[in-house]
């Protein structure tokens, strides 16, 4: 019986084969951080590049958290299944950019370290987003498969903590943005429409396009209301100020727009899949030719 190797080529499956997914998945969770890589080569990040990769890192841990959250609601929803094969990866990426996002931090405080912790501990922003890297860290280390062993039962639900990871996270999106939160709420509107997803499946609420449709439109509600809220407490600006400014279209679409045309990708791949699995089905058995199919007798 084949053994599993101690080290195998993330692009590989379990069998050691080259899997397209995985190798897929893995360039593009290197392509960002090439990118920033070649950018500050080439001093094109600006005055100050060390902020601009904090800033750039961070977004893209966020990006690739939302990412792993959705392997399940689009293997289900696109009856994809071998889409659970990257989600460890995706959560590994998150990880990757996390840390590396710290450890620029510690970079521009000239790498003075009890300034770094004096930060973390005195600013809540910091504190956040450092208390969710080390929750992020605890899910890393608890991935391998000789932990999910040891840990049986308890690893699921440990790994449920990934939710409040994410509303961490952010939140310290958010917190750090200050004035423009434009981006933090666009994801915020698409961790909604994921955690409503799970939500519709833990009450066992039916399926389909129409439901799914349903939430897109409801999460781009809610993101329209919480982005209202947001400078309405954070910057004094009156919430019907902000609610009126995503009925304009003549300037910028608001996040919350943005957020129910990314949902309604949802009950499009639903309904096409659906539309591929009717057709398979409809499709007569072949029929058996004694010619060509029969076995010849030994």
């Amino acid at each position: 019986m084949p053994t599993t190797p101690v080290f195998s080529a993330p692009w590989r499956d379990r069998a050691g084969r080259l899997s397209g997914l995985k190798l897929a998945t893995f360039l593009f969770a290197l392509a960002p951080g090439l990118w920033l890589a070649g950018a500050y080569g080439f001093d094109a990040l600006g005055p100050k590049p060390i902020t601009a990769l904090i800033h750039a890192t961070g977004e893209w841990a966020v990006r690739f958290l939302l990412l792993s959250l959705a392997v399940t609601p689009l293997r289900r929803i696109a009856n994809f299944p071998k889409l659970i094969l990257v989600r460890r990866m995706l959560g590994l990426t998150v990880l990757a950019y996390g840390l590396i996002h710290l450890g620029l931090y510690v970079v521009d405080q000239n790498f003075i370290l009890s300034k770094v912790v004096s930060e973390i501990v005195s600013r809540f922003y910091l504190t956040i987003g450092f208390v969710a890297l080390v929750g992020l860290a605890v899910l890393g280390i608890t991935s391998t498969d000789g932990m999910i062993r040891r840990l049986g039962k308890a690893w699921p639900r440990l790994h449920k903590t990934v939710y409040a990871i994410g509303v961490l996270g952010l939140f310290h999106y958010f917190l750090q943005a200050k004035i423009d939160v434009s981006a933090p709420v666009y994801w915020t509107g698409l961790f909604l429409i994921l955690m409503g997803w799970r939500a519709m499946q833990r009450f066992r609420l039916p399926m389909n396009p129409f439901t799914l449709l349903g939430l897109a439109i409801a999460a781009s509600l809610v993101t329209a209301l919480f982005e209202a809220a947001w400078y309405g407490i954070k910057s004094g600006v009156p919430a019907s100020a902000v609610l009126g400014a995503n009925l304009e279209f003549y300037d910028t679409l608001r996040p919350a727009w943005w957020v129910l045309i990314t949902g309604i990708a949802l009950p499009l791949v639903n309904a096409a899949r659906l539309a591929l699995d009717r057709g398979a089905k409809s499709k007569p058995e072949p029929r058996h030719q004694p010619g060509r199919d029969a076995v010849p007798a030994r």
